[in-house]
């Protein structure tokens, strides 16, 4: 079954403007469907079955787009902020046009890994309450990490608003001025993990998410690089959407 899509939508999709930019391109015949010059912006086009080219370039046509960043402190993970800068604005440029948007959220101190994508329905799936997708954290805490704790967290923490949380997974890694642990919790509860820390009377310093379902945060991303996900990861996360 052949599925057609507005000429300037593909356009867009594939990262070559919006859609004012490409009205521009078409009126100059830099555009060719199938060896003609096209330049309705509007046209239907199969872009599985026709041959597209822009200026002699012949495209690749990519519905989806997956990219893993590596989020830094202060950048909020929203699409759009008047004041405060955003993951999308951290972006290179050749991803600006895809209108990709964050799979859920981490707080503007939190660092680490984010899915962006344009894929809306695999973003319902993944942040469905009823997935309880396991998120790992890499914390340093202000205070001692004890056996008691790790009991406390694997029951479940009851969190300043009365809500108890799902049981999550506490490890200590390294004790020290900062306990360095590891997390794992199944929910993403307003400020989460800081707030179960809280609970027990501790305070996080230092917070990065490191794994989301069986997905991996790539160790050699520095903070702010992104890059798109391999097609063995993008099979991980509909793992974890079914």
């Amino acid at each position: 079954m052949r599925t057609t899509q507005r000429l300037d939508k593909i356009l867009s999709n594939l990262g070559y403007g919006s859609r004012k930019e490409i009205k521009e391109k078409l009126k100059e015949g830099a555009v060719k469907v199938d060896g003609v010059i096209v330049r309705d912006n509007a046209a239907q086009v199969d872009p599985q079955n026709s041959e597209i080219k822009i200026y002699e370039e012949t495209l690749k046509y990519r519905e989806f787009i997956y990219i893993m960043l590596n989020k830094p402190d202060g950048v909020i993970s929203a699409t759009f902020d008047k004041k405060l800068k955003t993951v999308i604005d951290i972006l290179p440029e050749k991803y600006k046009n895809f209108e990709l948007f964050p799979i859920g959220r981490l707080d503007i101190d939190t660092e680490g890994l984010l899915i962006l994508t344009n894929d809306g329905q695999l973003t319902h799936n993944l942040l469905s309450p009823k997935k309880h997708v396991p998120k790992k954290y890499f914390a340093l805490i202000d205070g001692v990490v004890t056996e008691l704790d790790v009991a406390e967290f694997e029951k479940g923490i009851e969190l300043d608003d009365g809500y108890k949380t799902m049981p999550a997974e506490l490890v200590v890694i390294k004790q020290g001025d900062f306990f360095e642990i590891e997390l794992v919790i199944h929910e993403g509860k307003f400020h989460q993990v800081k707030r179960m820390f809280e609970a027990v009377g501790k305070s996080v310093k230092y917070l990065k998410r490191i794994e989301m379902g069986e997905l991996k945060l790539d160790d050699k991303l520095k903070l702010g690089e992104c890059r798109e996900l391999t097609d063995e990861e993008i099979i991980v996360l509909r793992q974890v959407e079914s």
